[in-house]
Parts: structure tokens; sequence; C-alpha cells
């Protein structure tokens, strides 16, 4: 328990780095496209040139696969790789936003709209739903762990 408690706590940190590194990225993209820190992505995404938006998309697959190979080695079973993948994916999306806040206040409130992710299509929702399911993600994890079951 003690093992899986030092790896969960690794893998938080990791997300949490990446989530920053992201936030740095997406605050570079927005400067250099010429938003303003209160503007939506939704609308970056309508004025972002094709090229540029493939290889936003490679950046996001990128993301995906470093996540799938993290959990894939500190995980020793299929349930362990699967929900080391799920509390990374968390933790980075959560601190994901709160990175983009502490740097320029970004969302300004959870109903804004945001594009969640490019690949296949952009999935846009209010800032509240990947927020909420993150931190529900790592509840019950944590409440797994805690309990025991995991």
């Amino acid at each position: 328990m003690d093992s899986l408690f030092a790896e969960l706590m690794l893998l938080a940190v990791f997300g949490i780095a990446m989530a920053h590194l992201e936030g740095v990225v997406v605050v570079y993209l927005r400067k250099t496209l010429g938003l303003l820190d209160s503007d939506s992505n939704k609308e970056a995404v309508k004025e972002f040139p094709k090229r540029y938006l493939y290889i936003e998309m490679t950046r996001e697959a990128a993301t995906i696969i470093m996540l799938l190979v993290i959990a894939w080695l500190t995980g020793e079973t299929w349930l362990e790789k699967g929900i080391f993948f799920l509390w990374t994916f968390a933790l980075w999306d959560l601190f994901y936003y709160a990175s983009l806040y502490v740097l320029i206040k970004w969302p300004p409130n959870l109903k804004t709209i945001d594009v969640l992710f490019l690949i296949p299509v952009p999935w846009i929702a209010p800032v509240w739903f990947p927020i909420g399911v993150s931190s529900i993600t790592i509840i019950v994890i944590a409440v797994l762990f805690l309990s025991g079951l995991v």
C-alpha cells in the first residue's frame, strides 16, 4: 500500500507539472494569435490556420501518449495501468485549468466555453464539465485507495 501511495503521489506530481507546461504553451499560443486573456478558446479555433490546427492536434496526441506511457510504466496490472492513467489524466486536466487561471486569469468563470480537445473533432463544453469530471475521478480513485480496494 505504501508503494501504491508513493506511485500515486509521483504520478500526481508528473500530472501537475505536465499541466503547467501545457498551460504555458496555451498562453503563448493565445498571445501569438492575438487573443485577449478573457477570450473563449472556441473563437480561437475558428481563427487558427489549418496548418497550426493540425500541429496542435499532434500536441494533443503527444499528451495522451505521454499519459499512457507513464501509466504503462508504473502500473503492474491492467487495472493499475488504467487507474494510473485516469488519475494522472484527471490531475493534468484539473491543474491545466488552474495553471491558466494563475497565469492569465482564464477562464474568467466556470461557465466559460472551451475547446476541450480537437481529436477527432473539436469537443466544446463549459469549463465546469472537465473540472467536474476530473474532480470526481480523483475523489473516486482516492476513496478506492483509502478503502483498500485499489
